[in-house]
């Protein structure tokens, strides 16, 4: 290994989250979040790169974690979980040194679609679809209000949900 260091060899070794994102990465996140089935030649074509550099780069924006994954968006009425809500937590000042525990007891809690620490007065938010108010009811009662890490709860029923997407950038 030689001591030239250059800038353009060191930013081959730097995460792509340290050195930002180029307008490339930025249209092919913004393809991939339209429509995350589109085939790499077609996303190499619309980018104006070849499918072998196209693939590389989605590569390297999923291990560096730019690309957390690639699902698809069910509709949760659809799997007969109709009814969705969010749930505002809040934690008793003596729980707050194990909130990673209790994030993970939120996650695999029936229903959970998201989970969000936040901040202000409530520690958590979390988006769940259930079949019913009964399922809610049960849910916040019977597995949220009891844990004695929670000091308090309050649910607010969804109407509607509609997701943005947003250009990558």
């Amino acid at each position: 290994m030689t001591n030239d260091s250059s800038a353009a060899d060191f930013s081959s070794v730097v995460p792509k989250e340290r050195r930002g994102l180029d307008p490339v990465d930025r249209r092919i996140l913004e393809l991939l979040q339209e429509d995350a089935r589109m085939p790499n030649n077609a996303i190499a074509a619309a980018v104006g790169v070849a499918p072998s550099t196209c693939h590389g780069r989605i590569r390297a924006l999923q291990d560096s974690g730019v690309i957390r994954g690639f699902h698809a968006d069910v509709d949760p009425a659809a799997t007969g979980r109709g009814l969705q809500a969010m749930i505002a937590i809040r934690l008793h000042a003596h729980a707050r040194s194990n909130l990673a525990t209790f994030k993970d007891y939120l996650a695999r809690l029936p229903g959970v679609e998201s989970i969000f620490f936040v901040t202000g007065d409530r520690d958590f938010l979390i988006h769940v679809a259930l079949s019913d108010s009964e399922a809610l009811r049960d849910l916040v009662a019977h597995n949220i209000s009891v844990h004695p890490e929670v000091a308090g709860t309050n649910t607010s029923v969804i109407f509607e949900y509609v997701s943005v997407r947003r250009p990558a950038g």
